[in-house]
């Protein structure tokens, strides 16, 4: 009895110990699974595609708007103490009489942007605005660059304001926007605009209140004089 238990148990364990061979997968499936993926992978990569296109523009749009805005006084303060080549925008009033062409065989123009106390010479070579005017206002975007001597020879019979002529640089315009008034001026050069405008006034307001007292004071002191 056990030995036939025994033969049993050996005919029943190379039974157990055979692995089935896989089953062969079609060809057909192979290739569907193989495409399957290919596509997975074209939508990851068109997915990632789309997102970085879209971080970039986001980056540019944000950087676009880190362009600074400065008043010309401002563009002499910061050019005093950082004289990197960050690009900036200069806000101001085209000074009257200051549009000239240095060649008449270029398109490169030059004119004065002023806040009413600090003049800043700008040079732009291209075509201007419509709405670009003498006395209105404009904000013009590019470098500040030093103002050498040759330069200071090369305007020097050209319609350039002394404040100009004797700052440390002057401004190298890529692009001009010319404005209708200062209500479309950016809100912190406007400001600046008026507070400048409101010192000028008052600084003539003193000046001629000045002005009158020496006169009175004048008038009383020949008073005094014929008298005696």
């Amino acid at each position: 009895m056990a030995s036939s238990r025994l033969l049993s148990s050996r005919r029943l364990l190379p039974a157990l110990l055979h692995t089935p061979s896989p089953v062969p997968i079609p060809r057909a499936a192979a290739a569907a699974a193989g495409e399957l993926q290919s596509r997975r992978l074209w939508t990851y990569a068109l997915t990632f595609g789309c997102a970085a296109g879209f971080v970039v523009t986001v980056l540019a749009t944000f950087q676009d708007q880190l362009v600074f805005y400065l008043t010309p006084t401002d563009a002499l303060a910061r050019y005093a103490t950082d004289r990197s080549k960050s690009r900036v925008r200069l806000g101001g009033l085209v000074l009257e009489g200051s549009v000239a062409h240095p060649s008449a065989s270029s398109s490169e123009i030059e004119f004065v942007v002023t806040d009413l106390i600090t003049d800043v010479l700008v040079r732009y070579e291209g075509a201007l605005p419509d709405l670009f005017r003498e006395g209105h206002s404009v904000v013009v975007e590019g470098f500040l660059k030093p103002f050498t001597d040759d330069l200071r020879r090369d305007t020097a019979g050209r319609k350039v304001s002394d404040k100009a002529r004797d700052c440390e640089c002057f401004f190298s315009a890529t692009e001009v926007l010319a404005k209708h008034d200062e209500k479309y001026m950016p809100k912190e050069v406007g400001e600046a605009l008026e507070r400048n405008k409101k010192k000028l006034e008052e600084e003539a307001a003193a000046a001629a209140a000045a002005s009158q007292e020496s006169a009175t004071a004048a008038v009383a002191l020949d008073g005094a004089k014929s008298s005696s």
